[in-house]
């Protein structure tokens, strides 16, 4: 089992920025460096035990969608390799599989939850009017 990347440390570039799963480096003035760590959040609150490659897959899936959705949107993806932008095994072994270089852009500040259920505030709102965010479902829905 492969040792689990908490946090990275990357020598060869200034970090920036540190989120909950995500570790930003700056590369320039219009581009960065994003690693996925295996940290993991629960409810807004980051966890001390990660769980082992959950960077990868977090970093596959993006990929995924990012390429499946490209035709439709542009995004912030350059296709530039992470591992020519660092220097050192060590750097390279922290970017290798879990890391994308982003052109450096003005974020939209938007979140969205996707859930296969209603629950919550949304469960509230559907009670109440049939709706949730103003889109009409479907009559009898049930709670979760």
């Amino acid at each position: 089992m492969a040792t689990p990347l908490y946090e990275s440390n990357l020598t060869s570039l200034k970090r920036i920025g540190r989120g909950k799963v995500r570790d930003i480096y700056a590369m320039g003035e219009d581009k960065m460096l994003i690693v996925v760590s295996d940290r993991l959040s629960a409810f807004d609150v980051v966890l001390s035990d990660p769980i082992p490659d959950k960077g990868r897959v977090l970093h596959e899936m993006a990929a995924f969608w990012f390429d499946r959705l490209a035709h439709v949107l542009p995004n912030h993806l350059t296709g530039i390799d992470p591992e020519s932008v660092v220097r050192g095994d060590e750097d390279k072994a922290q970017v290798r599989g879990r890391s994308v270089v982003v052109k450096k852009l003005q974020p939209l500040p938007i979140e969205a939850v996707v859930r296969g259920y209603l629950i919550g505030s949304g469960w509230k709102d559907y009670q109440k009017t049939g709706k949730v965010c103003g889109i009409e479902l479907p009559r009898d829905l049930q709670q979760a």
